[in-house]
């Protein structure tokens, strides 16, 4: 373990910080001084309307935008993520609400676009298959039917779970996941949501970009909101019901209800 995890570890820091974040684009503010905290081990669901700015943090975060304004801090530390491969350096995937997989390859050629290994200048193949066969067993990931299978053969739960299994197979200590339920059915659904569960026991830290209240009381930790380009709240998911959630999300406050109250059973 380096000095800084080391670090990190024994103060207890959020594994990353966002600090008083600020995007612009041209004339229009994108977000206003934005803070969050991402700690390991934890699921913390981004909440907001369309809108809200939930998309610009993240690509901030993930090297796509860089802010104008503000400061990220990665296991205690000040870090500058300029693109995307500054992100995935530090441990920080993303998978986006289109998973970014190519329907015509098989689940190992997806799992390994862009960073294919060799030996003796040619394709590994033996290698990458049982790195990506571990890599879906250690998720528990059962349901397909053979890794070489295309990728477009499979339901969208299979397809989002090999989305995830790609994102953790490079060390990664930050998954961030957009709208990862959407369109998919009751089974599906659990079955990433068993998913996202699995990753935090690991250690690692979740953030899930979701409308669907369902779902974060179901897997979430920690809550934040965003309403108009600020996070107007972030506290325990016991903290929150959902009204008071969708009060955040539509007002950017509580009116009469008055105050966050305990989840209700």
């Amino acid at each position: 373990m380096s000095a800084a995890s080391a670090e990190h570890v024994a103060s207890n820091e959020p594994l990353l910080k966002v600090r008083e974040l600020d995007k612009h684009f041209g004339p229009v503010q994108a977000l206003y001084h934005i803070n969050l905290d991402l700690p390991s081990g934890q699921v913390t669901a981004l909440c907001g309307d369309n809108g809200a700015g939930k998309s610009v943090l993240t690509k901030c975060i993930a090297g796509i935008y860089q802010p104008d304004h503000g400061q990220v801090f990665w296991e205690g530390q000040p870090v500058h993520i300029r693109a995307a491969r500054d992100a995935s350096r530090l441990g920080i995937e993303t998978v986006y609400q289109d998973l970014a997989l190519a329907d015509n390859l098989d689940i190992v050629q997806n799992m390994f676009l862009g960073r294919e290994r060799l030996r003796n200048r040619l394709l590994d193949e033996d290698n990458m298959e049982r790195a990506a066969k571990e890599t879906l067993a250690s998720l528990r990931v059962t349901t397909v039917r053979s890794i070489r299978q295309p990728v477009a053969s499979l339901s969208g739960g299979q397809r989002q779970s090999v989305a995830v299994a790609k994102a953790v197979m490079w060390n990664s200590k930050l998954v961030i996941m957009d709208e990862p339920t959407a369109a998919l059915g009751v089974v599906q659904t659990k079955m990433v949501l068993d998913l996202i569960k699995r990753l935090r026991d690991r250690g690692l830290a979740v953030m899930v970009i979701s409308h669907n209240l369902n779902d974060v009381f179901e897997v979430a930790d920690r809550i934040a909101v965003m309403y108009l380009g600020r996070v107007v709240v972030q506290d325990q998911t016991s903290s929150f019901d959902r009204q008071s959630v969708v009060e955040y999300m539509t007002t950017g406050g509580l009116g009469r209800s008055g105050g966050r109250r305990t989840q209700e059973s």
